[in-house]
């Protein structure tokens, strides 16, 4: 096989693995977040799920209405919108127009002139909102914005999870540079955030550039590892999730350790996260199937652990693609649905042009 075609092959796994782990979570997302993670584990074991394996099946003597009918077992149908996926192909788009010179300015002016902010939720509707009040009307055209762009993330939810899920394709883009994964990312990712949730952020998008060129999943991470400070949250998050590798219960340990953190914190879904990829290496269903039914933001947790386990030379198994067909669903201005094939396909433009 070719450089260019394992170079495909990885971009497809990543691609697939992202919106199958997406449209596993998405299906108890609400449900998960409002009725809490004991309520998740009861309805997957009334209706044997667990453990969970495959798309979650839709039982309505036992399912709320919270639960997302479209994204079970029989009636996935294609991708359906979801700011995880939005966020994957905005961030495309971005390296599509200004590669390795991507700034926190350009990232302004995408979202305004392509996200919808219905389709934005707390860090970035905050910032989107600062960005509507004090921008320069002709800001998105081009002119300065006439105040200072880091003022953004000065908001309540910024240290949420919104970076962390705006971070993967920045990893997949530059297979063994991580330095231009960090910078790339972290000029996304401070628009919104700060702290914590800019650590989250990078250390999803280093993984990922790392994961090609290191031996497993743990050495990658533990590159990774450097590039946040080592007394940060997020390190001591990855140090908790390793001590629970291999435990079935370390999702409810995590749950657990965080009591009082948000379900949508940038920390203790990275331990999730953390915690099954480190668990199940060499089982991308397994990988996908804990983090979702551990509960917390559970299509964001889903996506990235679907991102980076197939980031790895192992195989996805076809039943999860197969219900979407391909079939992508955004919603973004001026484009509603697009095929997986061309997403790979300019994400392989991408990461060449980037490696030049």
């Amino acid at each position: 096989m070719t450089d260019t075609q394992q170079l495909t092959a990885r971009l497809q796994r990543a691609w697939q693995g992202r919106i199958s782990g997406c449209m596993l979570g998405k299906a108890v997302e609400t449900f998960s977040m409002r009725a809490g993670g004991e309520a998740l584990q009861k309805y997957l074991s009334d209706v044997n799920a667990l453990p969970l394996r495959d798309y979650i099946p839709y039982d309505p003597e036992h399912a709320p209405d919270l639960i997302d009918k479209r994204c079970c077992a029989g009636h996935l149908k294609q991708s359906w919108p979801d700011d995880d996926v939005n966020y994957s192909t905005l961030a495309l788009m971005m390296l599509e127009k200004f590669g390795s010179q991507l700034t926190t300015t350009d990232v302004a002016r995408t979202w305004m002139k392509y996200l919808p902010v219905a389709s934005t939720f707390t860090a970035e509707r905050a910032a989107y909102r600062t960005l509507l009040n004090k921008a320069h009307e002709w800001f998105p055209e081009g002119r300065d914005p006439g105040f200072d762009l880091l003022d953004c993330a000065d908001n309540e939810f910024n240290d949420w999870i919104g970076a962390q899920i705006r971070a993967d394709v920045y990893g997949w883009v530059c297979p063994g540079n991580p330095d231009l994964a960090a910078r790339l990312v972290t000029e996304d990712a401070q628009l919104s955030h700060r702290d914590e949730g800019i650590y989250g952020a990078v250390l999803v998008a280093v993984w990922g550039a790392l994961i090609p060129i290191c031996d497993n999943l743990e050495d990658a991470l533990d590159r990774s590892l450097s590039y946040i400070p080592a007394d940060s949250d997020c390190s001591a998050a990855v140090k908790l999730a390793r001590g629970l590798v291999g435990q079935a219960d370390g999702g409810i340990s995590i749950r657990k350790h965080y009591p009082d953190m948000s379900v949508v914190h940038t920390v203790n879904n990275l331990a999730l996260v953390v915690w099954a990829l480190l668990s199940h290496p060499d089982d991308f269903s397994a990988a996908i199937g804990d983090v979702v039914a551990a509960g917390l933001d559970t299509d964001c947790n889903g996506a990235t652990v679907g991102a980076l386990w197939g980031l790895q030379d192992k195989t996805i198994p076809d039943f999860w693609s197969a219900p979407w067909g391909g079939n992508v669903g955004l919603s973004l201005a001026g484009t509603d649905t697009v095929n997986v094939a061309e997403l790979i396909d300019r994400t392989v433009a991408v990461t060449v042009n980037l490696s030049e």
